[in-house]
């Protein structure tokens, strides 16, 4: 995600540069902000129900109100506009989710603590799920590929950090991964339910977060009653 301090100590040296040397800077900031306008008016658009590789340049320019020309100062295509938005989905998911992890909770714990924040940040970032659920098996080729990498990414980080905590002792490097795999797709295949889900359905959402805590946990006891083949 896009992130900027004051005190951040880089940001800081740079605002204290004589004026001559800001100038470059606020293009560059300018640069930057419209190229998260034109990422945040792709996902608005498929947030009205629109598929992803149905969209234009012309239609997410007119949405921000530039010229359809300087779209290619910021993206070669709608391809790399989708890329693009593809990495930044994941990069702070992963990170909560091992900070989770890594919190000293007992696996019973760290399971239902794991449901509970990735909820919350597909309730946060709504239009971005949509975004990858909607690619992740239709659309565009390379987008379609490229959220498979970052599926693939997620599972060898989860894989690692098991690993070395000693989740799930008794496995080989390839049985690991493929319950992280499992874990992956279960996440992914929930995230419709906890997006459709309405708001102030208390026992619903209750409902739907026991089930998904559940679907893990048999994941995970499954991975531990396994014995690998001699």
């Amino acid at each position: 995600m896009f992130i900027l301090s004051s005190s951040n100590p880089e940001v800081t040296a740079l605002l204290t540069q004589p004026p001559i040397a800001a100038l470059p800077i606020r293009r560059d900031a300018r640069k930057l902000r419209t190229r998260q306008q034109l990422m945040q008016a792709a996902l608005n658009l498929v947030g009205q129900g629109r598929g992803f590789t149905s969209l234009s340049l012309r239609e997410v320019t007119r949405e921000i109100g530039v010229v359809p020309a300087s779209f290619y100062r910021h993206f070669k295509d709608m391809d790399e506009l989708g890329l693009a938005l593809v990495e930044e989905g994941g990069v702070t998911l992963p990170r909560l989710l091992r900070e989770a992890r890594r919190s000293g909770f007992p696996p019973k714990d760290m399971i239902y603590n794991s449901v509970l924040i990735y909820k919350r940040y597909l309730e946060q970032n709504r239009l971005m799920f949509g975004f990858i659920v909607g690619e992740r098996s239709g659309g565009s080729p390379v987008i379609r590929r490229a959220i498979r990498r970052e599926e693939e990414h997620f599972v060898h980080e989860m894989a690692h950090d098991m690993r070395e905590l000693g989740t799930v002792p008794g496995l080989s490097n390839r049985s690991l991964e493929l319950v992280c795999s499992l874990v992956v797709s279960t996440m992914l295949n929930a995230a419709n339910d906890i997006l459709d889900l309405p708001a102030g359905q208390d026992q619903g959402e209750k409902e739907l977060v026991d089930h998904f805590v559940q679907q893990l946990r048999m994941v995970f006891l499954g991975a531990r009653l396994w014995r690998e083949p001699k």
